[in-house]
Formats: C-alpha cells, sequence, structure tokens
C-alpha cells in the first residue's frame, strides 16, 4: 500500500507526538509503515533511528541511520547518530571522524537552540574521545622507548595535533604567495651563521635605542596607519599602542634614522636581505605599550623571514606564532615566518621594544631570487 503524502505526514506527526510522550514503540510502528511505502523520505528515516534509540534497539537505530546517510551523506544529525552509534560500538576513531564531518558540515548553517546544544555535546564527545586516544598513545609510546622528553621537535608537534592539543596553521601570505617552502613557524638560529653576530651586538643596539627614547618617542610612529583612498579596519589604526621607528622600509632608507643608530644599522647587515626597490627590506625598533596587544595577522609573503632582536621585555610579554607561544628573551633572535598567523601580547607594565628585520629565505635559489624580486619591482609600483 503506497500512502498519500498527507496520509504520510499524519503517520509522522502521529509517531513524533508518540515519541514526546515516551511512546517509542507506537512511534517505531508509524515511522516503519511510512519507510516501506517512501523509502526516499529522509525524515522518516532521521524519526524511525530516534525511536528505535529511544527503544534502545541499537542494530535498528543504525540500520536506519544508514539508510538516511544514504540520502543525505551530508546531513548533520545522521551523522551525529552515526558517530553515537560507532562510538558505542567501540569504535572511537572512526566516531571521532563522523563527529568532525558533522561539525564541519553544520558550519555556517543557521541552527535552532536545540541544534547548537547538540552541536556543542558533539564537541565535548571529540575532545573526550581525543584526549582518551592521545592517552593510550602516550602509554605505548612511552613503552616503545619514546616517551615524552625523548621527541623529537616535529614528532612531538604532530603528536600534539592529532591530540587537538595543537591546530594546523599554514602559510597564507595577504599578497604572494611561493609555493613548496617549508611549513615553519620558528626557525632553529643554529643554522643561521650570522645571527651570533647579531646577538653580540645587543648591547650596542639596545644603547642607542636608549638614547632615542630619552629624547621621547617623536620618531616613532603608528605601525597600522591610514592609507588614503584604502580604508582600513584595525583595533590599532592610527594609535601609538604599537608604533615603530624604521631604520628602512620596503627598500627606503630613512637617513636621518640610520646616522641616530650606526651601530644598529651595521648590526642588521650581517643578516642576509634582499634590497628590492619599494619591496625590501625593512628595519625597525617596533614599541608595544604596556597592555596592549596585537591582534593575529599575516604577513604579505612567505618569500621571506622575519627576525627579532628583543631590546626591552618587561615581564608579561608573550608571542605566538602558529600554535606555539614564546616569551621574548633580550638579546636572543628569533627567526620566523610571518605568513603564518601571528599575534603578540604586552601585559607587563612597561614598554617592550624589539629590533625587527626581515632576511631572504634560505631555501630560494639564486634564480627563485632573482625571478622574485623582477616580479616585486614590476608589480609593486
Amino acid at each position: 500500500m503506497q500512502f498519500q503524502y498527507p496520509q504520510a505526514q499524519q503517520l509522522l506527526r502521529e509517531g513524533a507526538l508518540a515519541l514526546q510522550q515516551g511512546r517509542a514503540r507506537d512511534a517505531r510502528a508509524r515511522f516503519e509503515s511510512v519507510v516501506r511505502t517512501s523509502p526516499a523520505d529522509p525524515q522518516a528515516w532521521l524519526l524511525l533511528a530516534m525511536a528505535c534509540r529511544a527503544g534502545q534497539d541499537p542494530d535498528a537505530e543504525e540500520q536506519a541511520v544508514d539508510r538516511l546517510l544514504t540520502l543525505q551523506p551530508q546531513g548533520v544529525r545522521g551523522l551525529i547518530m552515526k558517530a553515537d552509534c560507532r562510538a558505542r560500538a567501540g569504535e572511537e576513531r572512526l566516531a571521532v571522524n563522523l563527529y568532525k564531518n558533522a561539525l564541519r558540515f553544520a558550519e555556517g548553517r543557521n541552527m535552532s537552540q536545540a541544534e547548537v546544544d547538540e552541536l556543542r555535546r558533539v564537541e565535548e564527545n571529540v575532545r573526550a574521545l581525543d584526549a582518551r586516544y592521545a592517552a593510550q598513545l602516550e602509554e605505548q609510546l612511552a613503552a616503545a622507548g619514546f616517551g615524552p622528553g625523548t621527541r623529537s621537535p616535529r614528532f612531538a608537534q604532530s603528536l600534539d595535533i592529532m591530540a587537538g592539543r595543537s591546530q594546523v596553521y599554514y602559510q597564507e601570505p595577504t599578497g604572494y604567495y611561493f609555493p613548496g617552502l617549508p611549513q615553519t613557524q620558528y626557525f632553529d638560529t643554529a643554522a643561521f651563521a650570522w645571527v651570533a653576530e647579531i646577538e653580540a651586538a645587543t648591547g650596542a643596539v639596545r644603547a642607542e635605542l636608549k638614547a632615542l627614547l630619552e629624547g621621547g618617542l617623536e620618531g616613532f610612529r603608528p605601525y597600522i596607519r591610514s592609507e588614503e583612498n584604502q580604508p582600513r579596519d584595525h583595533p590599532l589604526l592610527d594609535k601609538r599602542d604599537w608604533s615603530a621607528l624604521f631604520l628602512c622600509e620596503n627598500g627606503r632608507r630613512f637617513d636621518e634614522a640610520i646616522a641616530s643608530c650606526p651601530k644598529t644599522w651595521a648590526a642588521v647587515q650581517a643578516a642576509p636581505q634582499a634590497w628590492i626597490e619599494r619591496s625590501s627590506p625593512t628595519a625597525m625598533f617596533s614599541l608595544l605599550r604596556a597592555g596592549a596587544r596585537i591582534p593575529a595577522h599575516r604577513g604579505v609573503t612567505n618569500t621571506r623571514l622575519t627576525c627579532h632582536l628583543p631590546l626591552i621585555v618587561p615581564p608579561g610579554c608573550r608571542f605566538r606564532v602558529g600554535n606555539e607561544v614564546r616569551e621574548w628573551r633580550e638579546g636572543e633572535v628569533l627567526i620566523f615566518d610571518d605568513s603564518i598567523e601571528h599575534e603578540a601580547w604586552n601585559d607587563g607594565n612597561e614598554d617592550r621594544v624589539v629590533l625587527i628585520f626581515d632576511i631572504e629565505r634560505p631555501e630560494l635559489s639564486a634564480q627563485e631570487k632573482a625571478e622574485i624580486a623582477a616580479l616585486f619591482r614590476i608589480a609593486i609600483t
């Protein structure tokens, strides 16, 4: 017997009411009547699965969910119910993948409060299952001789990502992306021979900085500035909470600033910089006021690396690149990829100042450097 649409809808309404009243058997009978005659109705399969769950028949529930997902492979509710079934069956990794798919497909959709609450339950389940899996891995890795403290940094990071303690960050420059470069957040400064020379100049650089600061902050200007015909929306727009004094900006030298800081300028020359008209290099003193925060942002291109020489660092200053948060240490250079999301905080009681300059990426060949330089000269007018 084939139900007409009004009859099928009436049965679904009656079944939904029975389900609300706790009469799972009655509800299931009505939903089964509908799916027998209307097997392509996803709502009927969803309601049948719910009735089977309420009636504590997990096998029938999962069969109904499977039929539902055949009709709606990206159905959020169906994926969640399938994940619940697999979690109860002990297949927790499969359940986590299904939960995560449900969360991904739910992004951007309009949700009722009940649906929002259900997604929160899913997120909690994912965290709990990931944590349990991570604990099992830790125990077995330790038994195999690879416990905490014995792991290589990249392997340790891979475990954090697998366990959900960290996320994957990629190079996402706002302007120009060069493919094939390592996705590295912080670089090991031991691999850069020139770092020791610049670190050795820290005292002289700091002395020149302090001489500048004693004369006030006239040479410093807001790092994020309004530009004609280019509307900008930034919490630090035209504010001196984050300000800079440039020795060189995008390949343009500031001779007066260089004359005031000759030892600083000489120190920076030890680093391998690309001189490209209207593009690079940049070298500046960056001042972050006490209590200020630089929100997460990304640089223009991944064809350079950014270096920090910390000069004045009060307690409470932190810097994040991708997953890793570090504290600046005065006189110790940091090298990082600024095309990866990064941000900074000064939760101290004094201003923080670092010397910032960029360098060429060591992975680029001579031809690639020449090609990029030519492109930038042509594209940046």
